[in-house]
């Protein structure tokens, strides 16, 4: 029997996660949206794709929260998306309700299932999430690493010209502007940046990478990123379900490692059928430790904001 994926929220996010989880055959998909006629036409849509991928999987498209029970892995992406000039931030209240209340449906309808965050601010909605589960944290995580690490690769390769198979990078702390991208633990080919490039040319597609989401909003116009994000999510679907063991930087609770406790953030971790099983603690520089502390603070700004 094949495993079960819940995704709630079909917009664009969402929909594409769903296609890439069909397209590979790992599992049936069920795309749940408040909307009526959104996720049962994406879901047909899909349907009707997946013979031409030789694809076996199962689509359902529902506005009803009893056709998620006992999913092996629930999928959040559903709420605002960022406009123009707002930052992930800007979004806390309003996403708060939205995750909070699809939580609360899914810790009655799948008891055991693990759950994966994507809605924005993203590490704050995992706590959240964490929270009104009650879930062990190790079965409550965010995607925003994987999502940060690729972009700083696309940019690593564009600028080296090189393929982005050669290209091993490591993005930690929250998933917004006070990420930390790990100059030390990024490498091409095991040639680490700073054999590559000057500290200029380093620190400028750092901050690209910051702001990554951002200069994709500014060219939507309405909308965000959402295929990147669904290539993520699948990474973090695909080492679970297939219990692969993939290291991969993910939002984890924290619990005293990094000399942190009790906030979710970016750090590398072992994703497997478990959920999150190990937290890899790497050795930070004193300038790396600070800004993820930063990192940090920031976040629980947010969290404070919500009184959790």
């Amino acid at each position: 029997m094949r495993k079960k994926v819940s995704i709630i929220g079909a917009g664009n996010v969402g929909a594409t996660t769903a296609l890439l989880i069909v397209q590979s055959g790992i599992a049936d998909v069920v795309l749940f949206d408040i909307v009526e006629g959104i996720p049962q036409g994406k879901a047909l849509d899909l349907a009707e794709a997946c013979p031409l991928w030789n694809s076996s999987s199962l689509i359902k498209g529902t506005n009803d929260y009893s056709d998620t029970a006992n999913s092996d892995i629930v999928v959040i992406t559903a709420g605002f998306p960022r406009k123009p000039g707002m930052s992930r931030d800007d979004l806390l209240h309003a996403n708060a309700e939205v995750v909070r209340h699809a939580c609360s449906e899914i810790s009655k309808t799948s008891p055991t299932a693990i759950i994966i965050i994507v809605t924005n601010p993203m590490d704050v909605m995992t706590y959240l999430a964490w929270k009104t589960t009650e879930f062990s944290c190790k079965r409550v995580m965010g995607m925003g690493g994987i999502l940060d690490s690729a972009r700083l690769t696309a940019f690593l390769a564009w600028e080296f010209n090189v393929s982005p198979q050669d290209i091993e990078a490591l993005v930690l702390g929250g998933h917004g502007d006070d990420m930390v991208p790990l100059s030390s633990f990024t490498a091409v080919k095991g040639i680490p940046i700073a054999n590559l490039f000057t500290k200029k040319k380093s620190d400028a597609l750092i901050e690209r990478t910051r702001k990554g989401g951002a200069e994709i909003v500014a060219l939507l116009k309405s909308g965000s990123a959402y295929y990147a994000p669904a290539a993520a999510s699948s990474h973090m679907i695909k080492s679970i379900l297939l219990d692969e063991k993939r290291v991969l930087p993910c939002a984890a609770y924290l619990n005293g490692e990094y000399g942190i406790k009790d906030i979710y953030m970016g750090v590398p971790v072992i994703l497997g059928k478990e959920g999150v099983e190990k937290i890899i603690e790497v050795k930070l520089s004193k300038e790396e430790k600070s800004h993820f502390r930063t990192s940090c603070e920031s976040v629980r700004k947010l969290i404070k904001k919500l009184s959790l």
